[in-house]
This record gives structure tokens, C-alpha cells and sequence, in this order.
């Protein structure tokens, strides 16, 4: 009986050196993805009068968490806050029902006009009306300043459509023909079967809409001008970032006098420190969420994008 041997295949010095680089250069660039959001995090956890000085660079100084707390003594971030996680999950679980629904649909060839409404879907990916027609037509359905903008638009959403779809497609023809048999109908189809072996792309596109509805601050710049109630965070975001540049710009202008000068000091750091902070506040959920999303999202994305 003659045994195979494994012989250990050995690198030579510029393999080495090779997967020394390799690993030297995708920690560096790892670094460099990950100390943005930390020197963020420092900068809100450190000492104010630190911060203003410019003295926290790699670690915190004189750490508490009172900038945190203080949020809660800042107008209007406690409701921005929860018009922000509402738009999110409201927005995100309609747009995944639509989405799966309808393209559950367009696979279907008993579908009346199924061609011509799925090309009808695709084509709204590459033209638009334009902001001020967009504007103009949600002033006309009365959505300017009502929480429903926020959540209406985006409903349908052809690329997730489209995503749905072809996932849909790669799954077994015969457990739907075998459920057609037992007498089942395609509701009963889509809520027993097809919604549970689409978790994987469902997740996807969750992530898709999550992501999209938490970090959306044009749509509450543009229609909820006579609404400040329902500002988004990012929305409140922009507003301090503003009020910090416009502070500091006064400020070194050199018009004003000392006390003045004084008083836009003390209201250009807290201005800083406040966007430092809200900055934080709205990148910790997604955060929080998006590692728990992950190990369905490389299955729903590829197997959602095998066929055209």
C-alpha cells in the first residue's frame, strides 16, 4: 500500500516579504478607516476646554460623558432623534414589504402586462422628474410638512425590486408548483414560503433602506421648512454644523469687541462640541445594527445579483 506524502510547500524570502506587506498595508488602511470615528468618540468624551485647545489627537483627557448628557438640555435633538428612528423603521419595513410583494409579482407570467410594468419600474431608475418638479409635486399632494414625506417616496424602490426578483427566480420552481397542487394560492405561497427563503435578500435590502432613511437630511432641508417638529437628526446635524462655521466666521472677522468675542468663544465650542457629539449619536445605531445584518448580506447580495 503506498502512502501519499504532503511535502509543506515553503515560501522564499519574497513571499515573505510579500505577505508581510500584504498585512502591514490592510492594517494601515484598516486604521485609517476605523480613527476618524475614533477621534470623534475621544473628542466628545475628553475634557472641553482640551477639545478647544486641540490638545486630544490619539487619546482622551480628563474623560466623562457629560457632553452625552447634556443632549438632553439641547433643543429640539430629543425629537429630531425620534422622527429619525421612526422615518427609519416605518419607512424601512414598508419599503421591504413593497418590495418583496412586488417582486414576488413580476415573476409571475400570469401577471397582466407583467413586461411592460417591470420595464415601467426599471426606466424610473434612470430618469426623474428633477428637485423642483419633485417639490412642486409634493406641494400639490399636500405632503410639504407632514411626516408622510418621508415615507411615501420611497415605498417603491426599483433597484430592491429588481434585487427581489432575481432572488426570487433562483429559488426551486417545484415548491411552488408543488403548493399550486395542494391548493394554495399565492398568498399563501408568498407568506408560507417565499418570504421565509428570502431572508437572506430581505435583510439586504433592509440594510439598503435603514442606511438610506437614517442619514437623509435633504428631504427635511426641502419639505419641512414650516415643520421644525419634525427636523431629522441629520437635519440638526447640518443646522449646528452651520451655526459653528457662521460663529467662527464672525469671530475672526474682528468686528466685534472682547466681551462679544467672549461670548461666541463660549457658543463656537459648545457648538463644536455639540456636533462632535450628534455626529456620534447618529453613527452609534448603525453601528449597532449593521454587524448583526452582515452575515446575511453577502448571501442576499450575491445570490440577488446572479441573474439580470
Amino acid at each position: 500500500m503506498t502512502g501519499i506524502t504532503h511535502k509543506k510547500h515553503k515560501e522564499g524570502p519574497l513571499g515573505r516579504a510579500f505577505n508581510v506587506f500584504n498585512v502591514l498595508f490592510f492594517l494601515l488602511f484598516a486604521l485609517s478607516c476605523v480613527f476618524p470615528f475614533y477621534y470623534l468618540f475621544i473628542n466628545t468624551i475628553s475634557d472641553n476646554t482640551m477639545v478647544q485647545k486641540g490638545l486630544v489627537n490619539f487619546f482622551p483627557i480628563g474623560i466623562n460623558f457629560n457632553n452625552y448628557l447634556s443632549l438632553r438640555d439641547v433643543s429640539d435633538v430629543g425629537a429630531a432623534f425620534v422622527v429619525s428612528i421612526s422615518r427609519t423603521v416605518l419607512g424601512t419595513l414598508l419599503m421591504v414589504v413593497a418590495s418583496s410583494f412586488v417582486g414576488y409579482l413580476v415573476t409571475k407570467k400570469q401577471m397582466w402586462q407583467r413586461t411592460f410594468w417591470y420595464r415601467f419600474l426599471i426606466i424610473t431608475m434612470y430618469f426623474n422628474a428633477g428637485l423642483i418638479p419633485g417639490y412642486l409635486n409634493m406641494v400639490m399632494l399636500g405632503l410639504t410638512g407632514s411626516f408622510l414625506v418621508y415615507i411615501i417616496p420611497g415605498i417603491v424602490a426599483p433597484f430592491n425590486i429588481i434585487l427581489v426578483k432575481t432572488y426570487i427566480e433562483s429559488i426551486p420552481a417545484e415548491l411552488e408548483e408543488s403548493a399550486l397542487m395542494d391548493g394554495a394560492g399565492y398568498l399563501r405561497i408568498f407568506r408560507s414560503i417565499i418570504w421565509p427563503l428570502s431572508v437572506p435578500i430581505l435583510a439586504t435590502i433592509a440594510i439598503f433602506g435603514a442606511v438610506g432613511h437614517w442619514n437623509s437630511f435633504t428631504d427635511s432641508l426641502i419639505f419641512m421648512q414650516s415643520s421644525p417638529k419634525l427636523y431629522t437628526l441629520q437635519h440638526r446635524l447640518y443646522i449646528y454644523l452651520n451655526t459653528n462655521t457662521n460663529l467662527g466666521a464672525l469671530l475672526g472677522g474682528g468686528s466685534v469687541d472682547s466681551a462679544t468675542a467672549a461670548q461666541i468663544m463660549e457658543n463656537t465650542l459648545n457648538a463644536k462640541v455639540i456636533k462632535y457629539t450628534i455626529s456620534m449619536v447618529t453613527i452609534i445605531p448603525i453601528l449597532l445594527v449593521y454587524p448583526f445584518m452582515t452575515r446575511y448580506f453577502q448571501k442576499g447580495i450575491m445570490l440577488g445579483a446572479v441573474k439580470g
